[in-house]
């Protein structure tokens, strides 16, 4: 019988329980799938020299260190999980944090069913036997996840740690094959004309687009807030080292993909890493790259499944969901808004219209970004002595200059994406009522 010292969890709360380790482990699995093993060819085809080419990926990966220590601040500062729902609240007034919270709730499930169908499709590439059964595979890595999830903050702790090595290891493998293979002799007419004027700086501007939703993603951590041990300490630190580890990550592929293939042969190169394995393993390069990419989406679905109940929990802790959906398990886990999220996950991956929820989200997600850093400017303003154990790096530069690329890459976003960047917005318009009836629910007598 265990004595009457011994603490338990309660119901109803969090548990305080992770620490750099896992925020790692979060912002890896939460930032690499299989976009870095795609874009490197559409980029290097847009800026076809080595210099611009490593010039825009180091440039992303400074960007997304520079938003994720700006947003770090807020995730220290107000300490509490839900992502940056929290900070938009707090800052800007329930609508826009109601805006925020369920745009990136749906968001993130659509990011989650893109994910597991990308799994099924994979594991019906790498074994035909069972290609029939991609949507099954997809169903049970949903709910095989939300089974982990359910058990609690530790179980899915351990998981994504695991999943996150596995990643990083079979990646940087298949970077240090293509440095085994005979160097690749470029070739000259493969190699479009570097684009000059006007042409260059939207070259420049689409690659920078790519390489930023490459790196999106490293804001994983913030969803977790309130269960890190040692926020001030180690929430910074774990995001600092996260995108370190990521661009880190990404500059060893790049390196090995144009090492391997040379920048004339990677230039419009549609899968590039298909292409660098099968010079590096003949034949089963692209099975061995399959294989890698399934591991990769693993520790991505794992890490979005993990995150996704923890926006919904904390809108209901503020009463702009039902009640319910606050409610936490032993485990440490907000089950009932994990369940939900599970089912929008779920139901998006039967109705094949994850794609538009992704292509909507796109938009969505820099909105977002766009917010939580205007958020810190009010907050500094607002409330110039709430506690901030740690500061933005360089404020009120460095903010000022995320916020702008934000801000700039939500422009383009509508340029390019004029459909999708329209039906955005009837999202948000429709979101005035669903507020409405979604305080007046919570509200109501029961």
């Amino acid at each position: 019988m265990p004595s009457p010292d011994t603490p338990k969890p309660a119901a109803g709360h969090l548990l305080k329980v992770l620490g750099v380790a896992f925020g790692l482990a979060i912002i890896v699995g939460n930032t690499i799938g299989s976009g870095i093993l795609r874009t490197p060819g559409d980029i290097a085809a847009a800026l076809p020299s080595m210099n611009w080419f490593f010039g825009v990926w180091i440039a992303g990966g400074l960007y997304a260190l520079g938003g994720a220590m700006t947003m770090a601040e807020l995730a220290v500062a107000l300490p509490q999980s839900g992502g940056q729902y929290v900070y938009a609240r707090r800052a800007l007034g329930e609508y826009p944090g109601f805006v925020v919270g369920w745009t990136d709730w749906f968001s993130v499930c659509g990011s989650a069913a893109a994910g597991s169908i990308a799994l099924g499709e994979l594991s019906g590439a790498l074994f035909p036997a069972i290609a029939h059964w991609q949507t099954p595979i997809a169903i049970a890595t949903v709910l095989g996840f939300t089974a982990v999830h359910w058990i609690g903050v530790r179980s899915g702790d351990v998981t994504q740690k695991l999943l996150s090595v596995l990643k990083t290891l079979a990646l940087l493998a298949i970077a240090a094959a293509c440095f085994l293979v005979p160097r690749s002799a470029d070739s000259g007419s493969a190699v479009t004309t570097f684009p000059v004027g006007t042409a260059f700086v939207a070259a420049l501007v689409l690659s920078f687009q790519n390489v930023i939703f490459t790196y999106d993603g490293w804001n994983g951590l913030v969803y977790f807030s309130g269960e890190v041990k040692n926020p001030a300490r180690e929430i910074p630190r774990a995001m600092a080292w996260g995108v370190v580890t990521v661009a880190l990550v990404y500059l060893a592929l790049n390196a090995a993909f144009v090492y391997a293939l040379g920048m004339g042969h990677l230039a419009g190169e549609k899968f590039a890493a298909a292409a660098a394995a099968k010079m590096a393993f003949g034949g089963t390069g692209e099975r061995i790259v399959s294989a890698v990419m399934v591991v990769s989406l693993l520790g991505n679905v794992s890490a979005i499944l993990m995150q996704a109940p923890r926006v919904p929990y904390a809108m209901a802790s503020d009463g702009l969901l039902p009640r319910r959906m606050a409610t936490v398990n032993l485990g440490g886990t907000p089950f009932i808004a994990l369940a939900v999220s599970a089912a929008i996950t779920l139901a998006l991956v039967l109705s094949g219209t994850f794609e538009t929820v992704l292509a909507i989200s796109a938009f969505f997600f820099v909105m977002q970004y766009a917010t939580t850093f205007t958020s810190l400017f009010v907050l500094r303003r607002n409330e110039p002595d709430l506690a901030r154990p740690y500061k933005a790096w360089g404020y009120p530069v460095i903010p000022a200059i995320v916020l702008v690329g934000a801000l700039t890459f939500l422009g383009a976003s509508f340029v390019t994406d004029r459909t999708n960047s329209i039906h955005a917005l009837y999202v948000l318009a429709a979101s005035v009522p669903v507020f409405l009836i979604s305080r007046r629910l919570v509200d109501s007598p029961r």
